[in-house]
């Protein structure tokens, strides 16, 4: 006998040889079943405890009954009804600009969004002159969610304000529902305030407030002072520039033109653009397309320029006269050059009607508080010496 591997026996004999299979692997016996059986009977058992455990909810109770609210309060429905008459007046304005990209092709792109308010039946939309001063292109929302483009007719950057005009249908047009104008003079410190506008993009939002101050002074993007600002505590934020402040009446009595934050959104400290000056502003950039002010045809010095010259005088240097202008005929003398290229200081104006002036503003104020063809006594110094003289004032650009 001889071994051939390890998985079968060979043996020999003198026939052919016989092989022998390994025994094959270990199969179930019959004595397995009954632990597989009782192994699925528990699993049945289980189940159908889990089922009996199992905590049968009621069905579920229906919801309280509501409750009837009963009339509104009396100022609940004076606001609901102010927002509903004024907010048709309101419009959202979106301004659009050409700008270079990359490759310096021209684009248009959005660059704001701002709020407006419907002047009269002709289409002219009030806002503020900062929320359409980058625009070529202005597309106008009305409230009843009707889109038109619109033209710029006319701007006050000193005063912040811009004049619009809707591109219309004249049916359109006339049935367009202008705010009704109020007074600022007036207004007193703890009356309520409404602003309606576009806060965010968030169109015909209702805030509400009260006057907080009045006779504040601000600072338009121009430089030059604005004055009699209202200032109120109903929340404004990017957005509502442009929008009515009103009174408890529904009349204008502000344009929200500002906030002071030192974050940026809303800090309890909005500022509106008196309507009286929007009063005054407003017609003559539809007339004209800008503001025509009561002045003196003059170029006056700006700030500094007598300080940097080392003249200890306060006041506002004359540094051209226009010849056959009332200044020039009421004896105001101008900076010059003498042959030898020397600077012949002209006239400085220190005082309108005896009222001190400092700056250019404070020079410009008190014209603006005359008009057009009222005298004014100017006191000025010339060289070492003060002399009066009388102008009237005229228009100027």
């Amino acid at each position: 006998m001889r071994i051939i591997g390890t998985c079968g026996i060979v043996t020999e004999s003198m026939s052919s040889p016989v092989y022998v299979s390994p025994p094959s692997p270990r199969q179930p016996t019959r004595r397995s079943w009954p632990g597989y059986i009782l192994l699925l009977g528990l699993l049945v058992a289980a189940v159908v405890l889990v089922n009996r455990l199992r905590v049968v909810r009621p069905p579920a109770a229906p919801p309280p009954p509501v409750v009837p609210r009963g009339d509104l309060a009396e100022d609940e429905r004076a606001t609901i009804e102010l927002f509903e008459h004024a907010s048709p007046a309101v419009v959202h304005i979106t301004t659009h600009a050409l700008q270079r990209d990359f490759f310096l092709d021209l684009r248009e792109v959005e660059t704001g969004t701002g709020s407006g308010f419907i002047w009269d039946s002709q289409g002219h939309v009030v806002t503020n002159f900062h929320v359409v001063k980058e625009g070529s292109r202005f597309v106008v929302g009305l409230s009843d969610h009707s889109v038109f483009e619109a033209d710029l007719i006319g701007a006050a950057p000193d005063k912040d304000l811009a004049v619009l005009r809707l591109k219309a249908p004249a049916a359109k047009l006339s049935a367009l529902v202008p705010l009704p104008l109020g007074t600022s003079a007036d207004l007193r410190v703890g009356q309520k305030t409404f602003a309606i506008g576009n806060p965010f993009g968030l169109d015909y939002t209702l805030t509400t407030g009260i006057v907080s101050a009045v006779g504040r002074v601000i600072r338009s993007d121009s430089g030059r002072r604005i004055r009699n600002v209202i200032q109120t505590d109903a929340a404004i934020n990017p957005g509502n520039s442009g929008g009515p402040l009103l009174d408890s009446a529904g009349r204008l009595i502000g344009v929200n033109t500002a906030i002071f934050s030192p974050s940026g959104a809303y800090a309890g400290i909005g500022f509106a653009i008196p309507v009286d000056t929007v009063r005054r502003v407003v017609p003559q950039l539809i007339d004209h397309g800008h503001l025509i002010r009561p002045g003196l045809n003059v170029d006056w010095a700006p700030d500094g320029l007598l300080r940097r010259w080392r003249i200890n005088v306060e006041g506002v240097l004359v540094i051209n006269v226009a010849p056959g202008s009332s200044a020039a005929k009421a004896g105001l003398r101008p900076t010059m050059r003498d042959e030898f290229g020397r600077i012949i200081v002209g006239d400085i104006v220190t005082a309108v009607d005896d009222q001190p002036v400092k700056s250019l503003n404070d020079l410009l104020d008190a014209f603006e508080a005359h008009k057009i063809g009222d005298t004014v006594k100017l006191t000025v110094r010339r060289g070492r010496r003060f002399v009066t003289l009388t102008a009237k004032l005229e228009a100027v650009e």
